[in-house]
């Protein structure tokens, strides 16, 4: 009783006991005449219907709840068993109740149906584990979907369209588990259903790609992605999953196949496609072709004459190949030791995403010290996922000991450079392999900035005397030296972009601890050598002397270091378009701040094309939105998409 009825029902009983005994009736008992004031009195409790004011998220939940994220069915098929009256029925037997469904199915049609048969029979599978329940679900789905009244192209506003793409998605990824439902089976054989059975189909060549087998199909539905801003998913039919590759299947490699990241995990989409599902289902018996896409192949479909978007999840792919991958660690280690690399030898350097795919222009992301090419993490899942983007570039990773002296790292990334292009296209017949755009964090943008430069003997004057040819040196030194301090401009770099690079010096390598640090990094054997060539038959005493001990990394970034002064001296080679991304600390003028590592007054260059300083931002504006943004408009200028898309 509602504490409002209280003082009613209390005036009631002194009402009735006094009219009782001025009447000169018997006393009745204080429930009696209790019960007879609530009799008497309007009662104001709730109503068996009526409204609760909650709120507007508590309303939306209950509309849009389904059992794709909840224990109940959604709106649509609750009321189709309450006009049946199965609602309790099927929380008493689940499978009766979908039986009874069934016998009840139209021939054709029956839409509402064949949608609650799809939901059920998810929810019975995810309170089994019954792998035939959720296959079940799946063939109820596509039936929906594309052999009922339903048009998705017409009914836009359904929203049973949208859960059951995800019941077919789902229920595809739970009815083709392995047996221990950690994988997806690409495998032909006889499947049960809840009320039959079903022949998958897996056509010879369905899990080839590039020359390799995909294996080790883990689904994408099943991992929480961590670290990454955005976990992107492109919406459509299918189970999104993720693959391994088996390279010890004997198979023609693609160009450039010793590139690939060697813990490469592709997004792929299975798509499971019945042959006339309505018959099949009225028979108990269907037949089902279980088709495999990656997004180079293809990303829609044809199903019964109407295109269908796959759905396709790279973030999830991409998180798991950096699942504890060795390359985390790699930014101290490398820094410290000259020859250490995470896998592989020096051929590995470059680290491609995917095959080298013709057309596409290449974007070559170089790290930063105390770095590697995992600190690109966010950058790539962005830029991966943009469709304006990865269909018009590849993305290219190179790794080096970030210790090591910067004209030896732009050596290496020059020569690794001009290798792979006369590898991939030794005729020189792909256009955009030769608009290649070069992006450099940090100490990677000196490296980015020695393959658009023109040196000739720019450098080799500020610490010798003598012209290299003079020098009694062994050829393997000689050309150590060739190649670290003479540098012509790749002809095939047509855009270079810097990002917190300290052109001008970091002012944390002016700091004396900075030398102590620098001791600490173990120079490459080849660089070892030199500097011992160079002091006992090098014949070159000022040489020797101006180098004193062969400089780090650390030392080459010094505001007053030789190298890096005739380093900003040099002029990007013309046809070369770069840009600038600066980062400040601070919201405050930018001539007085910095990142923390680097100085506007040192990250600034004049002569580029565009200059974005990214305000609030530490050193690290490779993982900011605004930085990759803006180098995300830097591409598609640099591609043509902007004269493409302007009016006319």
């Amino acid at each position: 009783m509602g504490r409002n009825l209280r003082p009613l029902v209390a005036l009631g009983v002194r009402y009735l006991y006094a009219r009782t005994r001025l009447s000169g009736g018997s006393v009745y008992s204080t429930q009696q005449l209790a019960l007879a004031a609530l009799l008497a009195v309007p009662i104001a409790c709730a109503t068996p219907v009526g409204v609760d004011r909650v709120s507007p998220r508590e309303v939306q939940r209950e509309l849009t709840e389904s059992g794709l994220s909840s224990d109940r069915p959604s709106a649509p098929t609750r009321e189709l068993l309450t006009r049946l009256e199965l609602r309790e029925a099927f929380d008493e037997d689940p499978d009766a109740t979908l039986a009874t469904l069934r016998e009840g199915l139209a021939p054709t049609g029956d839409a509402d149906r064949l949608f609650a048969l799809s939901e059920l029979s998810f929810l019975q599978a995810e309170r089994t584990h019954r792998a035939d329940a959720a296959l079940a679900a799946a063939v109820y789905a596509y039936a929906f979907l594309f052999a009922s009244e339903i048009d998705p192209t017409r009914d836009a506003f359904d929203p049973r369209i949208q859960i059951a793409r995800h019941l077919y998605n789902r229920g595809l990824t739970r009815g083709l588990a392995t047996p221990d439902r950690h994988k997806f089976a690409i495998a032909s054989g006889r499947h049960p259903l809840a009320f039959g059975t079903v022949d998958v189909v897996v056509e010879p060549g369905a899990t080839d790609w590039f020359g390799w087998q995909l294996e080790n199909f883990l689904p994408a539905a099943d991992f929480r992605v961590r670290g990454l801003q955005n976990r992107y998913r492109q919406a459509g039919i299918g189970a999104p999953l993720s693959a391994s590759l088996d390279r010890q299947v004997a198979g023609q490699p693609p160009p450039g196949a010793s590139h690939v990241a060697p813990r490469l995990r592709v997004p792929v989409t299975a798509f499971l496609r019945f042959d006339d599902v309505r018959v099949g289902l009225a028979s108990g018996h269907l037949v089902g072709h279980l088709e495999l896409y990656s997004e180079d192949q293809r990303s829609k479909l044809e199903v019964n004459g109407r295109a269908v978007p796959l759905e396709l999840e790279k973030s999830s792919s991409f998180a798991a190949m950096l699942e504890g991958a060795p390359i985390w660690d790699f930014g101290l280690a490398g820094f410290r030791l000259g020859d250490y690399l995470p896998v592989g030898g020096p051929a590995d350097r470059l680290v491609m995403l995917y095959p080298y795919q013709p057309g596409r222009i290449p974007l070559v992301l170089v790290h930063g010290t105390f770095s590697s090419p995992a600190t690109w993490a966010q950058l790539v899942n962005e830029l991966e996922n943009d469709p304006e983007i990865s269909k018009r570039y590849q993305i290219w990773l190179f790794i080096y000991n970030s210790g090591n002296p910067v004209p030896y790292s732009g050596g290496i990334l020059v020569a690794t450079l001009r290798d792979v292009v006369k590898e991939l296209d030794p005729n020189g017949t792909d256009r955009a392999l030769h608009e290649m755009v070069v992006v450099g964090h940090s100490q990677g943008g000196l490296l980015t900035k020695l393959t658009v430069v023109n040196s000739g003997n720019h450098f080799w004057d500020r610490i010798s005397k003598r012209p290299l040819d003079q020098l009694e040196l062994p050829p393997e030194s000689r050309e150590l030296l060739q190649r670290s301090l003479f540098f012509e401009a790749l002809p095939f770099v047509k855009r270079v972009v810097f990002m917190s690079t300290p052109h001008h010096g970091s002012y944390l390598s002016d700091f004396k601890v900075v030398s102590w640090l620098a001791r600490l990094v173990q120079m490459p054997a080849r660089v070892t050598k030199l500097m011992i060539d160079l002091t006992t038959h090098g014949g070159d005493e000022f040489l020797v002397t101006k180098l004193n001990r062969m400089p780090t990394s650390l030392d080459n970034m010094a505001s007053n270091n030789r190298f890096l002064r005739a380093l900003a001296e040099l002029p990007i080679a013309p046809g070369v378009q770069a840009n600038s991304i600066i980062a400040l600390r601070s919201d405050g003028p930018a001539l007085e701040g910095g990142d923390g590592v680097v100085k506007y007054k040192s990250a600034h260059i004049d002569g580029v094309e565009s200059e974005k300083v990214v305000f609030g931002s530490g050193h690290s504006v490779q993982e900011k939105q605004e930085g990759i943004q803006e180098l995300r408009r830097i591409l598609l200028e640099h591609a043509g998409v902007a004269r493409e898309q302007a009016p006319h």
